[in-house]
């Protein structure tokens, strides 16, 4: 029993309100994800990342946890996600559940406990200052709102109250050390949630802000790092095939430091991973890597992910998304056939990848009002779009009691239109994950090298035996090197070949070479 499954694991992210609709209400639920799991499979997808499905008064999304133990109504009972971990596992499926540790709603019964004048067992459940007119310099609170004397610290939103795991600089009365029996209660209340549910079935968790944990934390998270390294060593003693994913965009101090399996490679604005496909925020253009003619520099990535990839492999890996609930969908600003080369590469380098529903056929970033906290992230949060039929496929509901709207533009991409075109995204985006699969070479933890990595295309790289090439251009290209001798085109999206010691690259094409 260990974390091997990694290795061949592809995730595909539901945001669960928006996947399937399967009692007509207008907003995706747990069955409608169950009625979609051959789907999955099929697309070649083998895990699961849910996002928050916990009791919640959604001034977040779901991330304002109302009650950690209990599926929300909207979405079914937990007997239904039971049922969705049982037939994930019959078809060699994992499961992660979203985990939010930072916060909860300032509905949950602990934070409602807390705010009593008297004291009680979740009076350090939060972070509460000892006076109702003393603030907290640099972080976000509220006073006033509560019969205790005290102001308590918010994570993010007015509605999310920060849970209490100590502060590592201590510089007022009121803040808890990191070891204080209080911080440590809270420590083993997200044990026990995780507990809850792995008993049942669950497979692991994404773990949401999962660097800000400790307050005043040092620049390495050294206390935060602390306080996961005790959460692994528990499950390596009594989940071993449990996996953590941390939403951190830092590999040496989630993986190496902190112990999780898988950290994520985020889109933050001028990042490595920002410049592949979304680098179109800056003065002067796009010059997004996989946007056609656009002038990127494969280097722009490569000079921030090879240390980190180096750094941590051997330890975990780095996870690349094709997009997340938090991103704008890639087909904001890429054509099908920018996208298939992209996601060629995505799936085709080390580490665990993660397509996000519906980017497999393109579905477009809409603009649309906001929609429980969501601000501009909403138009990622869109209903999946299944077929031509009624609201795409999504649900039966009338339109207006859709969660969101969904693409009303007459070519809105959808999975009946894709699963019998041999040329489209979805089509290209099966035989990626199947390849993936088929070598191991492509997989989590064969070796990468950057081969040739120039202003100009291709972009040459090695997997284990195999050679990859990708070029993003309009243009054909070549390249010769005597490490092509012998070598043949196992694969490719468009014209590729090699004669001797010369490759050929047709316009916007990749290729898989192997000996």
């Amino acid at each position: 029993m260990s974390t091997e499954w990694l290795k061949n694991a592809v995730f595909y992210e539901i945001y669960p309100q928006s996947f399937q609709d399967s009692n007509a209400d207008g907003i995706g639920d747990l069955q409608g994800i169950i009625a979609r799991l051959d789907y999955v499979c099929d697309l070649g997808c083998n895990a699961l990342w849910i996002n928050p499905c916990y009791d919640s008064p959604f001034m977040d999304a779901g991330y304002d946890v109302r009650d950690y133990k209990k599926v929300a109504p909207r979405y079914g009972t937990n007997e239904d996600l039971y049922q969705l971990f049982e037939e994930a596992h019959k078809r060699g499926m994992h499961v992660l559940l979203d985990l939010v540790c930072g916060h909860t709603s300032d509905q949950h019964p602990w934070f409602r406990e807390s705010c009593k004048a008297e004291p009680n067992e979740y009076s350090g459940r939060y972070v509460w200052t000892s006076n109702a007119f003393e603030g907290i310099e640099g972080k976000p609170y509220i006073c006033g709102m509560a019969e205790r004397n005290g102001a308590y610290m918010l994570n993010f939103f007015a509605s999310q109250p920060a849970l209490n795991y100590g502060w590592l600089n201590r510089t007022k009365p009121w803040m808890s050390a990191v070891d204080s029996p209080e911080a440590l209660a809270t420590r083993e209340a997200i044990k026990d949630v995780m507990r809850f549910w792995m008993d049942r079935g669950c497979d692991g968790f994404r773990v949401d802000m999962a660097d800000y944990l400790v307050k005043n934390d040092d620049d390495q998270r050294s206390a935060t790092c602390a306080i996961w390294q005790d959460i692994r060593a528990m499950l390596d003693r009594d989940y071993p095939e449990a996996v953590l994913i941390s939403e951190w965009s830092n590999p040496v101090q989630a993986i190496n430091q902190a112990g999780f399996h898988m950290d994520f490679y985020l889109n933050h604005w001028g990042n490595g991973y920002n410049t592949l496909l979304r680098d179109y925020e800056t003065e002067g253009g796009d010059h997004s890597y996989f946007k056609r003619d656009a002038g990127g520099d494969i280097r722009r990535f490569l000079r921030e992910y090879l240390p980190r990839y180096e750094a941590s492999r051997g330890n975990g890996y780095i996870s690349l998304i094709t997009c997340n609930h938090d991103t704008p969908r890639p087909a904001r600003t890429l054509t099908a056939d920018e996208l298939k080369l992209a996601y060629a590469f995505l799936l085709t380098m080390p580490g665990v990848p993660f397509l996000y529903y519906g980017d497999e056929i393109g579905m477009r970033y809409l603009d649309v009002k906001t929609k429980e906290g969501g601000y501009q992230r909403t138009g990622t949060r869109t209903p999946m779009q299944w077929s031509r039929g009624r609201n795409l496929g999504f649900s039966e509901a009338s339109e207006d009691q859709l969660y969101l709207p969904y693409d009303h533009s007459a070519d809105a991409p959808c999975v009946a239109d894709q699963a019998c075109d041999e040329n489209s995204l979805l089509a290209e985006t099966r035989r990626l994950t199947a390849l993936r699969h088929r070598y191991t070479n492509l997989q989590a933890d064969a070796d990468f090298e950057a081969i040739r990595a120039e202003a100009d295309a291709p972009f040459v790289y090695r997997r284990g035996s195999l050679l990859l090439a990708v070029n993003p251009s309009s243009a054909p290209v070549s390249w010769t090197s005597d490490r092509l001798s012998g070598r043949h085109v196992a694969y490719s999206i468009n014209a590729a070949e090699v004669l001797g010691d010369n490759l050929t690259l047709a316009p916007q094409s990749f290729a898989v070479i192997e000996a």
